[in-house]
């Protein structure tokens, strides 16, 4: 297994040990503040991804699909870094603190604007990452040992077209209501 990955997989779960750090200070220890500088120290696992990433093509390394995933992995935590952390507060405050968290569902015209405005924050998560990706492409300035990293953003393109066709659909069939 490439070294990288692993970095990916810390930082992945020191994304989430920050998370429930912050929602149990929020809830449980009643520390907001406490809370909140845990659920802001979010942003500095991506610090650490990008710079350990960096640094081992710096030092020459090929780049691998690993190292276009740290670049994804940026992008995704930037565009939907606040809607997973809310996701978590709605999941701690239902299972851990038994409370009913109330969403309303939505039909029609109201959920193809939350679909679109889901692959809108897509496009941002792939316009970051697809920015650091072709940064590092220019600064390696080699494209046989970034060809990886440019094999992962053509997939990454697909499936972002995918999901604008999926996001669009539901404003031509709309979603009703069973």
């Amino acid at each position: 297994m490439n070294w990288i990955i692993g970095v990916i997989i810390a930082c992945e779960i020191g994304f989430w040990v920050f998370v429930m750090l912050g929602l149990f200070s929020r809830y449980i220890l009643r520390k907001k503040t406490l809370g909140l500088f845990f659920l802001a120290m979010t942003p500095a696992v991506d610090l650490v991804l990008l710079i350990v990433s960096g640094i081992d093509l710096y030092h020459g390394a090929h780049a691998t699909f690993a190292h276009a995933l740290a670049a994804v992995y940026i992008g995704v935590s930037v565009a939907f870094g606040k809607q997973m952390i809310r996701w978590a507060d709605e999941k701690f405050q239902t299972h851990v603190l038994k409370q009913q968290v109330q969403r309303k569902k939505l039909y029609g015209l109201e959920y193809a604007k939350i679909e679109f405005k889901g692959w809108s924050r897509h496009l941002l998560a792939y316009l970051i990452g697809a920015g650091l990706i072709g940064l590092t492409v220019v600064f390696i300035h080699d494209l046989e040992r970034t060809a990886a990293m440019l094999r992962v953003l053509a997939t990454w393109t697909a499936v972002l077209i995918i999901d604008l066709i999926i996001s669009v659909s539901y404003f031509i069939f709309p979603k009703t209501e069973k």
